[in-house]
């Protein structure tokens, strides 16, 4: 199992990096404003959410899931 709160907080992180807010890439990838937060509670962790935020952000799902360091790791 993942820990959700740790998804979140990578979400949020590479957004600041990127200089963009997390609504910013909410809007972008066309999800609803409470994103984050249902992710961070465990009760919006889909692949397909995570798939459009790891694209917009130019990182690996992996990544966002916490199993690499490397946010380019395993990225196609």
């Amino acid at each position: 199992m993942y820990n959700s709160q740790e998804i979140a907080n990578r979400v949020k992180t590479m957004a600041k990096q990127q200089n963009k807010s997390v609504n910013e890439v909410l809007v972008a990838c066309e999800l609803g404003k409470n994103t984050i937060s249902k992710m961070a509670n465990g009760t919006d962790v889909y692949s397909k959410n995570l798939a459009k935020i790891a694209d917009y952000l130019n990182c690996s799902v992996d990544y966002l899931l916490g199993r690499t360091d490397n946010p380019n790791s395993h990225k196609s």
